[in-house]
């Protein structure tokens, strides 16, 4: 049985979280914080295989916990929050969290990114390499090589990436790269995730031909 720590100070969202977890499966024992300080001492004092930390909380918020706890751990962190501007997630990522959902979500997906998230860290499940022509990018490390060179990519840039080398071929549609790569029913503006693809293209040098428009219906990767 796994054992997580939600830290959130929205009664509603930890009640919802630990019923779903704990009746799905019986695979989870879920113990929660409402405020920031709490959670930093029950992280402390017990042994996780993944924290949920809301950002928004009382006396400590979730990236000073996330700031305190890396200096001690490598547990697996994923943020659960409804700030969606994208300074947070890149600050969230640099503090050393694993992954970052955006409320609402469907618990459905967040039991599955827990239960993923759980396994990676404990060597259960390796992804495998994905490879279009010279670009690879490789999930276990988060490292994209180009024609032999590893790329400094931004995160959304290497989410938006990873979709499209996952999906290799397949036109992925603007909707569900924005629902994947920002969160169901962020309300992000199309132009935003344009703008990330041209970054994206101008990253990839001589490879961005690699990524093509699909006029009026999405985007796909394909030699």
């Amino acid at each position: 049985m796994y054992r997580i720590l939600l830290v959130e100070d929205d009664g509603d969202i930890r009640s919802l979280v630990t019923n779903y977890f704990i009746k799905k499966e019986n695979a989870f024992a879920v113990d929660t914080a409402e405020n920031g300080q709490d959670g930093l001492e029950k992280a402390y004092e017990n042994n996780y295989d993944c924290l949920l930390l809301d950002v928004m909380l009382p006396e400590l918020d979730g990236f000073e916990i996330c700031r305190e706890i890396r200096r001690e751990s490598d547990v697996p962190i994923m943020f659960i929050t409804a700030k969606t501007d994208e300074s947070d997630i890149l600050n969230a990522y640099a503090l050393g969290c694993d992954d970052y959902v955006v409320k609402p979500f469907p618990l459905p997906v967040l039991y599955e990114k827990v239960c993923a998230l759980i396994k990676r860290s404990k060597g259960l499940v390796r992804s495998k390499v994905f490879t279009v022509g010279s670009l690879s990018l490789n999930p276990n490390n988060g490292i994209v090589i180009n024609n032999g060179e590893e790329l400094s990519l931004t995160a959304r840039e290497y989410s938006i990436l990873k979709v499209l080398m996952e999906n290799k071929g397949v036109i992925i549609s603007r909707e569900k790269l924005m629902d994947i790569v920002w969160g169901y029913n962020s309300g992000t503006d199309e132009r935003v995730l344009d703008t990330h693809i041209r970054n994206l293209r101008k990253a990839l040098g001589a490879s961005s031909g690699l990524i093509k428009t699909a006029i009026r219906r999405g985007y796909k990767i394909e030699e």
